[in-house]
C-alpha cells in the first residue's frame, strides 16, 4: 500500500471531519450573518420548488442510506439473515432511485443559477463550484452502480463497509481494505470526503440549522396575547 493511498483513505478522512466540525463552529461563532441558504426565490420562483424538493429528498435519502449502509456492522446483517448480495442490490436500487431524483433536482437548480440573468448576477463563484462539485460527486456515485452490477456477490460493498467502520472507530488499518477497489469508487470517496472540507465555507452550513430546528415541530404554541 503506497503512501498516497494511505493518506487519502486513512488520514484525509480525519482531516476532512475535523475541518467540517471545527470550521462549522468557527463560522457560527464569527460569521453568523453569513449563516444562510441564500435562496433565490425572491428573484424568481419558476421551477425552484420542484428542483428544491427533488434535490433535498434525494440528498437526504442518499445521506441516511450511506450512513446506515456503511456503518451498520456486517454481523448485524448476517444475524438478520440478509445476504451480502441482497444487501448490495438494495443499495443499488435505493441509491439509484434517490441519486437520480437528486440529480434531476440538481440539474434544475444549476440551470436556474447559470441561465437566469438576475440569479446568475448574485451567484457567487463558491456557489457554482459547490453545485458542480456535488454534480461530479453524484455522477461518480451513480456510475459505481454499473460497476456493482458486474460484481453482485457484495464483496466490494463489505470492504467499503469495513473501511468506513474502521475509520469511525479510529483503527489505523482502514485504508488497506479498499486498496484494490476500482478507481471509480476511490474517486467517489475522495469527492465525498472533500464535501466535508468545503462544507463550512459554503451555504451548506444551513443544514445544521435544519437539524437544530427539528424540535420546533413539537414546541408548544407561543401565546402572543391573552384573550
Amino acid at each position: 500500500m503506497d503512501y498516497l493511498h494511505q493518506f487519502l483513505y486513512g488520514i484525509y478522512p480525519y482531516i476532512a471531519l475535523a475541518i467540517f466540525l471545527l470550521g462549522s463552529l468557527a463560522r457560527f461563532e464569527r460569521e453568523q450573518y453569513t449563516w444562510k441558504s441564500d435562496s433565490s426565490q425572491m428573484l424568481k420562483t419558476g421551477n425552484l420548488r420542484l428542483g428544491n424538493i427533488c434535490f433535498h429528498i434525494g440528498v437526504l435519502g442518499l445521506f441516511f442510506g450511506h450512513l446506515v449502509g456503511l456503518l451498520t456492522p456486517v454481523s448485524v446483517w448476517d444475524a438478520l439473515g440478509v445476504s451480502h448480495g441482497f444487501k448490495q442490490m438494495i443499495a443499488i436500487v435505493m441509491g439509484g432511485s434517490f441519486g437520480s431524483l437528486c440529480l434531476f433536482g440538481l440539474l434544475i437548480l444549476l440551470h436556474r443559477r447559470l441561465t437566469e440573468p438576475r440569479i446568475a448576477a448574485v451567484t457567487k463563484t463558491g456557489d457554482k463550484v459547490l453545485l458542480l462539485w456535488i454534480l461530479v460527486t453524484l455522477g461518480l456515485g451513480l456510475s459505481t452502480i454499473f460497476e456493482s452490477l458486474e460484481h453482485r456477490d457484495g464483496h466490494m460493498m463489505v470492504l467499503l463497509m469495513t473501511w468506513a467502520q474502521h475509520i469511525v472507530t479510529f483503527r489505523g488499518d482502514a485504508a488497506s481494505f479498499i486498496e484494490g477497489a476500482p478507481l471509480l469508487f476511490k474517486a467517489h470517496l475522495f469527492m465525498g470526503l472533500t464535501l466535508f472540507v468545503i462544507f463550512p465555507f459554503t451555504r451548506l452550513v444551513h443544514v445544521w440549522s435544519g437539524f437544530a430546528s427539528v424540535g420546533y415541530l413539537s414546541r408548544a404554541w407561543q401565546l402572543v396575547r391573552s384573550r
